[in-house]
């Protein structure tokens, strides 16, 4: 198992862009993780559509201060890799401290999306957060046997 296992809310369109158009290569944030080359994200994809839909290998993050020049260089380097116009790139750090790019490699869909409804009849504690959570391992396990349609046994709370 990898160090760390992040459970990630993500937009149902930049969600999109990472497992079907495999266009967004880099996932944006404002907040510092503790994620390393090799880690795990669990993608949660948002409201309305309230599924875990699969999970990717850290390939590196990227961090810097948000100042103009960093930011600059940033979106020349990462462009093509966001998923988002200049605009919102710069929109979405207005105001921001921390560039956090966090490369995604080993994209991993479930073979079916595991509804937020259904996991939490077995995980009733589990909450999508607003940005970002740490998971166990078992959760982790848990919830990729219901999208490959294994059985699910959870071992640990």
């Amino acid at each position: 198992m990898p160090n760390t296992i992040l459970l990630l809310s993500i937009k149902p369109g930049y969600a999109k862009k990472i497992f079907k158009d495999q266009t967004k290569k880099v996932e944006l944030r404002r907040v510092r993780t503790r994620l390393t080359e090799g880690d795990i994200v669990l993608v949660y994809v948002s409201s309305p559509e309230k599924v875990f839909v699969g999970s990717f290998e850290v390939d590196g993050v990227i961090e810097s201060k948000a100042s103009r020049q960093e930011l600059r260089k940033f979106w020349n380097q990462f462009q093509d890799h966001v998923g988002i116009s200049k605009q919102e790139f710069n929109s979405y750090y207005k105001g921001a401290s921390l560039i956090v790019g966090i490369l995604i490699k080993n994209i991993r869909h479930f073979e079916r999306p595991v509804e937020l409804e259904r996991l939490q009849e077995e995980l009733s504690y589990l909450r999508p957060p607003q940005s970002y959570r740490y998971l166990k391992d078992s959760e982790y396990e848990f919830i990729k046997a219901l999208g490959e349609d294994k059985k699910a046994i959870i071992t640990d709370q």
